[in-house]
């Protein structure tokens, strides 16, 4: 925000989810801070004393799987060596007054991204990031069928020291869960909830929004112009199958969000024609933001419709995406004390930063 611009102070609701909503306040990004250089990544393509590196494979768990399975391996699973979750678990459910347990029962491994120790997303080519999609979808699936109890498998990815990484060789982590989490039944409940008063999905319409919608809205009492609403400035990027947005109440400052632009509720639901598209548009996104930040740190992460239970009924409500949130905050008392958001960049504005980015 310059000088010059009348700051922004709203709280934005999600649509989706309402106890996420964001406090935008475009002001803060003033208020005097010291400035920090940018951690620089490791980009040596290897280390000798990486784990996660080839020819290091003694280093780690034998291999779950590796794509190919050969010593010229491109993609390693592994099992994670400092577990949250594990299948040697067998201690009962407890429940004794207002204390209860659910037994720590699930699986968590490692998926090594590449070979090459320093490279990012955005500077893997379209056909590794297809091969790398497809691997997450097909160990989702493995991991929903070894085991009746797992009722969710989430795929996510801590790149940087300020998104929680404790290894710069870039890998991605798989958490087998005997539980929905709350995030993830929150979205899905109140998704069916929209679905069954409005017939259509949250998401899809979410979509149709971001792509059709063209509005002005004017004060009522003075005439002047409250708010402008203008085609296309939430999308980020757009492929053929796939579309990344810019949420209006967006969390963190660079959040992006990545749907399939037709309905789909399950990521196992994708085809290698999808994961090709989706690749594209990912490598891209993280590319602008990337050139945007100056280095991105960041988490993202993969929600899909939970399995078991009565969730198959919501496959016409509930849309799997993608979520990726840069870090270039840390927060505060007032959002750990509150439970919203504070956003210093208004997120149309965020939007067209990154769409200027010009890429190759």
């Amino acid at each position: 925000m310059s000088n010059t611009e009348k700051p922004v102070r709203e709280i934005r609701i999600n649509p989706i989810v309402p106890s996420e909503s964001v406090l935008v306040a475009t002001a803060r990004s003033l208020r005097p801070k010291k400035a920090e250089a940018p951690v620089p990544r490791d980009t040596r393509a290897h280390v000798e004393t990486c784990p996660f590196c080839a020819g290091n494979e003694s280093m780690t768990p034998p291999a779950i799987a590796a794509v190919p399975q050969t010593e010229d391996w491109q993609i390693r699973i592994v099992e994670n060596l400092y577990p949250v979750l594990g299948d040697d678990r067998e201690n009962p459910n407890l429940a004794f007054g207002l204390q209860q347990t659910i037994d720590g029962y699930g699986r968590h491994e490692v998926i090594i991204d590449h070979s090459s120790h320093g490279v990012a997303i955005h500077e893997m080519d379209v056909a590794h990031l297809t091969l790398l999609l497809a691997t997450y979808r097909e160990r989702m699936q493995q991991l929903y069928q070894s085991n009746k109890r797992l009722r969710y498998v989430l795929i996510f990815k801590n790149f940087g020291p300020a998104a929680g990484a404790s290894i710069a060789h870039t890998h991605s982590q798989v958490i087998a869960m005997p539980v929905v989490p709350d995030n993830v039944q929150a979205e899905v409940s109140n998704s069916h909830a929209y679905f069954r008063k409005n017939h259509h999905c949250i998401f899809c319409t979410l979509i149709d929004e971001a792509l059709t919608f063209e509005a002005t809205i004017y004060n009522r009492d003075s005439g002047e112009i409250r708010r402008k609403i203008d085609v296309g400035q939430f999308v980020v990027e757009r492929g053929r199958k796939f579309i990344a947005i810019k949420p209006f109440a967006s969390r963190y400052e660079w959040e992006v969000h990545i749907l399939p632009l037709a309905h789909q509720s399950d990521f196992l639901d994708t085809t290698p024609e999808d994961h090709a598209d989706l690749a594209r548009v990912l490598q891209r996104t993280m590319a602008r933001l990337d050139a945007v930040l100056g280095g991105a740190q960041y988490n993202y992460f993969l929600h899909s419709l939970p399995h078991g239970g009565e969730n198959a009924e919501h496959a016409p409500s509930y849309h799997w995406h993608m979520e990726i949130c840069p870090r270039t905050s840390i927060p505060s008392g007032f959002e750990l004390g509150s439970g919203l958001f504070i956003n210093t960049i208004s997120p149309e504005v965020a939007a067209a930063q990154l769409r200027a980015v010009t890429l190759e």
